[in-house]
């Protein structure tokens, strides 16, 4: 079901609370180290301060567990963000409570003011009504952007939209837009790209993309189940044991519905996680048993980038090696570099994943990377996203 977006909403005037994904890295010093999801945030932003709205965005960052922390304050994402919107944004100290009233009671059309980090209350993660009510008073319309933090059922992602009209932002919309139309109504070949270490992780992702993709490419560390249940040694490689049986059941399963089922053929090997490890290619029949894969290997590569350069969209979610250690790096740029110069469309999702195209070098040239990290894996498991559920609909 298509939903309403802010374009279907009367913001002229209108105290806008505007439910933003501003979970950005920060170094040891506080230092925003990515700032896409902030950029990725000012259409909509641009779209409500045109229509003379007063602007109320909320967000959380990191994990506070409930209570203030002084290295999550959200002061950093103000002074950025006041940079890329070229407005003032002016930081509150806190999301609710008099102080705060008072400054959105002051403001004026056009002008952006963002609450501190909503976690520092446990309301928040609980969905708690008067915490709800509390936020919802701020405004007169909602408008949800945080497409990486649908998946929570929270105070900010839920609560104020069954207690307000509640939109979907810009950002939103095209996340949802993207993802539907790779799922539903794919240029095909559809390929789906999976990595990352484990295969609990994927389970109902690999389900839902069986019935949906032409072929699928698995590499990282959850590939080594699949290997092992297919009787070869992996040696010290990532390897779920207690998921054989399952593994056996999804290449089944695949086979039945004829979707090729790629894993690597050869791999990188070394006997830890470490740039100057000694390392070699080895086929996946042949890791010894004192070293693990860390990476698939040049073979696999060309092979999967073979199939990338056929396909008419292609999906991908997970690494295919430990990339954050250049040795280990080369099959996730490979991947990356096959993306970019294919014509598909091309959407990347995860937090891991958006990382490395963007370390990388390859992030302008993807169709679409995506804000979410869980919120991604859900809705291609094709689960109903519940601060996506609560929005008004089209129709």
């Amino acid at each position: 079901m298509a939903k309403k977006t802010v374009r279907d909403a009367d913001v002229r005037g209108k105290r806008v609370m505007l439910r933003v994904d501003f979970n950005v890295p920060l170094d040891d010093a506080g230092k925003i180290q990515d700032d896409r999801r902030i950029r990725e945030s000012l259409p909509t932003l641009r779209y409500v301060r045109d229509q003379g709205a007063r602007l109320i965005l909320c967000s959380h960052l990191g994990r506070p567990k409930g209570k203030p922390d002084p290295r999550l304050r959200l002061d950093p994402v103000a002074a950025r963000l006041s940079d890329l919107l070229g407005a003032p944004v002016r930081k509150l100290a806190d999301c609710v409570g008099p102080e705060v009233e008072a400054a959105v009671a002051a403001m004026v059309p056009g002008a952006v003011v963002l609450l501190e980090n909503l976690r520092f209350h446990k309301e928040e993660e609980a969905n708690d009504p008067v915490f709800s009510q509390r936020l919802a008073a701020l405004a007169d319309i909602f408008v949800n952007d945080a497409f990486g933090t649908a998946h929570r059922a929270h105070a900010s992602t839920v609560g104020v939209a069954t207690l307000r009209s509640a939109v979907a932002g810009l950002l939103m919309e095209k996340e949802i837009g993207y993802l539907t139309r790779a799922l539903e109504s794919p240029t095909r070949p559809f390929v789906a790209i999976l990595g990352g270490a484990k295969v609990s992780d994927k389970i109902d992702v690999i389900r839902n993309l069986l019935t949906r993709a032409d072929s699928l490419l698995i590499g990282g560390g959850m590939s080594y189940t699949f290997l092992r249940a297919r009787g070869l040694e992996v040696g010290r490689s990532l390897c779920e044991e207690d998921k054989l049986d399952l593994a056996r059941e999804l290449m089944a399963d695949a086979e039945k519905r004829r979707v090729a089922f790629l894993l690597p053929t050869d791999v990188v090997v070394a006997p830890r996680i470490a740039a100057d490890a000694a390392r070699r290619t080895v086929a996946t029949g042949a890791i010894p048993a004192e070293l693990m894969g860390l990476d698939i290997g040049p073979e696999t590569s060309r092979a999967f980038a073979e199939v990338i350069k056929n396909a008419g969209t292609v999906v991908w979610n997970g690494p295919m090696g430990v990339f954050e250690v250049e040795p280990f790096a080369e099959g996730t740029r490979a991947v990356g570099r096959a993306m970019a110069e294919s014509s598909a469309t091309t959407i990347v999702g995860g937090g891991d994943t958006a990382a490395a195209v963007e370390q990388m070098g390859f992030a302008d040239r993807m169709t679409h990377i995506s804000t979410g990290g869980g919120a991604t894996l859900e809705f291609m498991e094709g689960r109903e996203l519940p601060g996506v559920a609560v929005l008004e609909d089209k129709d």
